[in-house]
């Protein structure tokens, strides 16, 4: 072998190890531009792709979500993955990295799902929580204020994923959330993760959506909780947009009758913010489509056409001013 081919080889060797680096942070055009350059960038460009098409989740929940599409070309759809509720970034800034590399893929990377805490709270000092446990209520669970540890009986919707799902393109809907397994009734599911947003800030996001929507097939995922404390006087919103940045339940699409799946908002001891959780409201078949009712359907300039197809389809998507 002369000095030539050898140092030809060094190079292509070093390409092949700075691709590896470099191309799990682009996004999928940019992704797919890279990919059409040369051999080795193809062959790295692949893998990637296959590994992002493999698990939405990214390593990060407890089993992988798959992505599944015979309607089109689009692989696998680009936003950004977070497990748990995070705070706001600016519209401004450009999307973060496609992060879809974090772990190894030997196991689930959880992170702690309370952003803000209540300093001072005082919550049980179990071992083992029990029936006895204070915390333990139809909406409440141990929290960060809790002696117990991450494994406590009482934080089931703190563990990440409990069953097993698939991402399947629809022909009508787009991206739909669907089960890869049987799941009975009363199970839960995941909870709503993405951007927790202020009212005006959350008004201000959903302006800019409306516009965006006119004039493209844009879908946001902007979901507003309304909860009326046990005063009657007040009404508490929860603002959660997973439309840049979101988990699983990003996917999860409408239904006119309710769907599958009934929302609970649950409150963890020593946590300032509620979660918006889903379980399932009854039994439900392997590959069939999860969905949940975003509201009541009030017709207005920005109501897009539904496509649930149950009995009671009222042919809109439910829209509020926020």
């Amino acid at each position: 072998m002369d000095k030539q081919q050898r140092e030809k080889e060094d190079e292509g060797a070093l390409l092949y190890r700075f691709a590896h680096l470099v191309l799990p942070y682009l996004e999928p055009a940019d992704l797919a531009s890279v990919s059409a350059t040369c051999k080795a960038l193809h062959i790295v460009s692949k893998a990637i792709t296959s590994r992002r098409i493999s698990d939405a989740c990214r390593y990060l929940e407890n089993y992988p979500i798959p992505f599944f599409n015979s309607v089109d070309s689009e692989v696998y759809p680009n936003f950004i993955y977070t497990p748990v509720q995070t705070l706001p970034t600016s519209p401004s800034i450009p999307s973060l990295c496609w992060g879809g590399d974090i772990g190894d893929g030997s196991g689930p990377v959880r992170r702690d799902p309370f952003v803000v805490r209540v300093e001072g709270a005082h919550g049980c000092d179990c071992e083992s929580c029990g029936s006895n446990c204070p915390c333990m209520d139809f909406s409440r669970e141990c929290g960060p204020s809790c002696g117990c540890e991450s494994e406590c009986g009482n934080r089931l919707t703190q563990k990440g994923l409990s069953v097993k799902l698939k991402v399947v393109k629809d022909r009508r809907k787009g991206w739909s959330l669907c089960a890869a397994d049987f799941i009975p009734k009363g199970k839960f599911i995941c909870e709503y993760a993405g951007e927790l947003l202020t009212t005006e800030e959350a008004r201000n996001r959903q302006r800019l959506y409306d516009k965006i929507s006119k004039s493209s097939s844009f879908s946001p995922a902007l979901l507003v909780v309304k909860e009326h404390l046990p005063s009657g006087n007040v009404c508490m919103r929860i603002n959660i947009d997973a439309t840049r940045i979101g988990n699983i339940a990003h996917f999860i699409n409408h239904s006119c009758d309710g769907g599958n799946l009934c929302t609970l908002i649950v409150r963890s001891s020593g946590a300032l913010l509620p979660r918006v959780c889903f379980f399932s409201s009854r039994d439900i078949l392997e590959n069939e489509e999860l969905a949940f009712s975003y509201g009541d359907t009030t017709l207005n300039s920005t109501s897009s056409q539904c496509f649930c197809s149950s009995a009671c389809c009222r042919g809109i998507l439910p829209a509020e001013h926020t």
